[in-house]
């Protein structure tokens, strides 16, 4: 189907042979971690399944036959989680069920993410944000929120940590904070636009004062929501960085070819400097 993704998805059957082999590539990679990949393992019927643990203390759950998830974001406060994917749909998980508790068709690839309290999440797609209450998510959204005129396809949507504001990125490089409540653009900013195979992170500070963002060219920069750009780092890497900031502290981590850890330094901070 011209323009879109096709209605249905032929499957064939392939026997493993050397030229099979040889001719393996990566078809999709997550490189979200913020630590190593401890340990993964198959669900022994139900193969499609791949969980994995990391050095981040997440656990993860992958449908990697139907879904080939691009945006997931866990329940604060429960053992929920909602994962956003390829083929165009969100999924509701509870980790202690082996199938999902629930799903939403959407008209594009969703990023999704729940809010501070674990009682509303927000799916991203076309244009704009529609928010849902986890209790009864299949009642549809309780309300819908435009973002524009930006109808890029979503990247990455989060809440600020008191709740209060929403950041979304998009792959023509915008970046939104939107108040969570009314739905109105706070402010938005501009980095170069991203490749079709790469996704452009960003981070509320702690506080929601500040969003560190990765950029298409690979720099980082840093924006005060009410005040505009405050830093622009350049990189020598061509693709967008993973960025997280880390919580209650003055440190963020970039991650692309490298793990970074920014941190203040003090010597260039005036009257911090004599600090010991």
């Amino acid at each position: 189907m011209p323009g879109g993704l096709p209605e249905r998805e032929e499957r064939v059957s392939m026997e493993l042979s050397d030229e099979v082999l040889k001719s393996m590539e990566v078809g999709m990679a997550f490189r979200d971690y913020n630590g190593r990949i401890s340990s993964m393992d198959f669900h022994s019927r139900a193969t499609n399944y791949l969980v994995t643990a990391s050095d981040d203390e997440s656990i993860r759950l992958y449908d990697v036959q139907n879904s080939m998830v691009v945006s997931l974001s866990l329940c604060p406060h429960k053992e929920y989680f909602v994962s956003g994917s390829l083929d165009r749909t969100v999924l509701l998980w509870d980790q202690r069920a082996e199938k999902a508790q629930g799903l939403l068709h959407v008209q594009g690839r969703p990023a999704v993410s729940y809010d501070d309290q674990g009682l509303v999440f927000a799916i991203a797609f076309g244009g704009y944000i529609r928010m849902f209450d986890g209790r009864k998510f299949e009642k549809g959204p309780f309300d819908t929120f435009s973002i524009g005129g930006d109808d890029s396809e979503a990247n990455v949507i989060k809440f600020s940590n008191d709740g209060r504001l929403m950041l979304l990125t998009t792959k023509d490089g915008h970046i939104h904070v939107l108040d969570s409540f009314r739905g109105t653009t706070i402010s938005t900013y501009n980095v170069k636009p991203v490749l079709s195979n790469a996704t452009l992170e960003a981070s509320f500070s702690p506080d929601g004062t500040y969003i560190v963002s990765g950029s298409g060219d690979g720099s980082v920069y840093a924006w005060n929501v009410r005040n505009g750009k405050v830093a622009c780092w350049g990189s020598t890497d061509t693709e967008p960085p993973l960025i997280k900031w880390a919580p209650g502290c003055l440190m963020f981590t970039t991650g692309s070819s490298e793990l970074s850890f920014w941190v203040p330094d003090l010597s260039k901070l005036g009257s911090f400097a004599s600090v010991k």
